[in-house]
This record gives structure tokens, C-alpha cells and sequence, in this order.
């Protein structure tokens, strides 16, 4: 089994990196979510989102994210979530998150899962056009 990676981070996040962390020659599954900033929140025309988390309880219900995920599918090897804080322009990834395992049958609904349980549990928050935004 592959050891899971939660980041927290500043920099664009690159969702070919996360796939090539979940690859091996024992997987023949990755399935992915990328959560892009979108140029209209509330019927406003934006440029980019803030986000701001608590980095030390965020990466906690990251990591417990991860285990919930392989408690209940027992098939999944790896996981990799990484979420973008700070500045992020419209069209570039916020999160992405990434599953693995040997066959694809119990991706899907892995990943589903654990990008709903994000949303839910971690404490990130977004701002755009100068007002806080409840998660979608």
C-alpha cells in the first residue's frame, strides 16, 4: 500500500504530479478530481478566490480523510489531496485529489467521497468579490 500525501500549499498545484505519486506497477486505476476557480460566484464576475485554512486541523482531517477512504474500500492504495490557499486566479486548481488502486471499479466512488468529506470537515474557507462563500 502507498503511503497517502496531504498538502496544504501556495503554489499551483499540478495534477500530473499527484497522478505520477499514486502510480506503480500495482495500480491500474488513478482517478482524479480537480476543483478549478470558476469567473461568476453569486452572479458576479470574479478574478480569483482567497482561501485561508487552519493549516495544523486541515491537514489533520486531511490525513483522516485518507483513512476513513481506505477503511471503506478496502482496494484503494493510494491517496493524494493536496487544496491551494492563499491567491488563486480564476481557471487554476484549488484542490485536487487523486485515488488509486488495482482495478477502477471502487475508485469513483472513493473520490467522491473523499472530495464531499473535505468540503464537510476541513477548515478551509473561500472569499470572492469581497465577501466569504459557502462551499458548493
Amino acid at each position: 500500500m502507498m503511503e497517502d500525501y496531504v498538502e496544504i500549499t501556495t503554489r499551483p498545484i499540478r495534477a500530473d504530479e499527484i497522478v505520477g505519486r499514486l502510480t506503480s506497477p500495482k495500480i491500474g486505476a488513478v482517478a482524479t478530481f480537480v476543483g478549478t476557480v470558476r469567473g461568476i460566484e453569486a452572479d458576479e464576475r470574479i478574478d480569483h478566490l482567497e482561501y485561508e485554512a487552519y493549516q495544523e486541523m486541515a491537514i489533520a482531517e486531511l490525513r483522516r480523510i485518507c483513512s476513513e477512504v481506505k477503511a471503506r474500500w478496502r482496494t484503494i492504495q493510494g491517496i493524494a489531496i493536496v487544496h491551494r490557499i492563499g491567491s488563486v486566479p480564476v481557471g487554476e486548481a484549488a484542490v485536487v485529489i487523486g485515488v488509486s488502486a488495482a482495478h477502477r471499479p471502487e475508485v469513483f466512488d472513493a473520490l467522491r467521497y473523499a472530495i464531499d468529506r473535505l468540503k464537510e470537515t476541513v477548515p478551509i474557507w473561500k472569499k470572492g468579490g469581497g465577501r466569504w462563500i459557502s462551499e458548493d
